[in-house]
């Protein structure tokens, strides 16, 4: 899933000629996940026309203080379009921008949102070869850098002007690439390895039947989509779930068993920075599974029973700089259940959740949790869904990953 997916990304337009490029550009933010609003400046609309803005966006362009609709006015309001953006992308960024923007100059609505952001902004200067290479230029693009602003390279190549050489704008494609990446660099996981196990196991009695539980998966899969959403290269250990994933990105190993969900855990727990168990594996496994289909009879069924491989705890024993984390689900004594587990298997963060939570547990889009750390710290959450809860409990690995 790209960097970019589900982001509020406001696009600025200036009068260049390389307006004409932001078309495309809208297309590949739409392609990549954002949603995208477009705040012209009035002559901007020489090179590049509102309607195909609005059509690829999907959202009205604005480009003046209000809209006139019929007897009505209505106001665009700067401040609300700028909160609304979690980055502002202007480009082409002209000379005459470039300098209101280092001056604080406010005579359009697209400077006026540029001074109400607070998130960050980029900029993609484009002109002549001369201008941007004029003293003022430099001066001014090395003053945004100082606010904070992102400067996207210009490159080289033929100018409106018929000359060779700098100050043509960044092609659409490399504005994503040096977007994304930027944006990447600044993830809390990235450059880590997160393993994650999630869903049930089922143990088979014969070809068609099996022991398991009621585990849907939900909260493992929630987990993963988390961690790669913050930069960590995930691999997703499931049992039968039928969850889909939002990042394509994340590797799905998928497995039956216990005995399975062991191997594949050992496979990648070695190379992993962090690992989460929240999969709920069976305790127990048929001694003999019967080859053929049992057949039912009147009298009464007994199935011997052998504990399965405890994966948590051969983890915990194995661990030498991953931070581990397990699950906890109790209908009891949640609180020093969970403490006693936590050591026991030699965890540094334990998730406790309890069936007398309503709302919480197997088959739900909701949970709620109790974490607690190695040093017995206990962090208690209201009812959330589990995409919430994810990011509670991956903030609280961040967290302690840089105590």
């Amino acid at each position: 899933m790209s960097v970019l997916s589900g982001k509020n990304v406001l696009l600025g337009v200036t009068a260049g000629i390389a307006a004409y490029k932001t078309t495309f550009l809208v297309r590949l933010l739409i392609k990549e996940g954002a949603k995208v609003q477009v705040v012209m400046t009035p002559a901007s609309k020489d090179f590049v026309t509102a309607l195909s803005l609005s059509t690829l966006s999907k959202n009205p362009v604005h480009s003046t203080f209000f809209d006139e609709e019929g007897e009505n006015e209505k106001w665009n309001n700067h401040v609300e379009l700028a909160l609304w953006a979690d980055l502002v992308l202007i480009a082409p960024t002209t000379a005459n921008t470039l300098s209101k923007m280092a001056n604080g100059l406010c005579d359009n609505l697209l400077l006026a949102v540029y001074l109400s952001a607070k998130c960050k902004v980029y900029f993609a200067p484009a002109m002549d070869l001369d201008m941007y290479k004029h003293n003022s230029t430099k001066e001014n693009i090395k003053k945004l850098q100082t606010f904070g602003n992102v400067f996207i390279p210009p490159t080289s190549g033929e100018l409106a002007s018929g000359l060779e050489g700098e100050g043509r704008m960044a092609e659409p494609e490399d504005i994503i690439e040096f977007i994304e990446k930027d944006l990447s660099s600044k993830l809390p996981l990235q450059g880590l390895k997160v393993l994650i196990t999630a869903g049930p196991t089922f143990e088979a009695i014969d070809p068609v039947r099996f022991i398991g539980n009621h585990s849907s998966g939900k909260m493992g899969y929630a987990l993963a989509d988390q961690a790669a959403s913050m930069g960590a290269e995930v691999i997703l250990i499931s049992g039968p779930s039928h969850e889909k994933l939002s990042d394509k990105a994340i590797e799905k190993v998928d497995v039956t068993s216990a005995e399975q969900m062991y191997n594949a855990s050992q496979s990648y727990f070695n190379d992993s920075d962090i690992a989460i168990f929240s999969a709920a594996v069976a305790d127990y496994t048929p001694v003999v599974v019967a080859s053929q289909k049992i057949k039912k009879k009147d009298d009464s069924l007994q199935i011997e029973l052998k504990p399965t491989i405890d994966i948590l705890a051969a983890m915990g024993k194995s661990k030498k700089d991953q931070f581990l984390v397990g699950f906890a689900l109790e209908t009891d004594d949640g609180i020093n259940n969970a403490k006693s587990k936590l050591h026991k298997k030699n965890l540094d963060l334990i998730v406790l959740n309890t069936l007398q939570d309503e709302g919480a547990g197997f088959g739900t889009d909701t949970n709620k949790v109790t974490l607690i750390d190695k040093n017995e710290k206990i962090t208690t959450f209201e009812l959330k869904s589990k995409t919430e809860v994810a990011k509670d409990i991956f903030n609280e690995i961040t967290k302690k990953l840089h105590e």
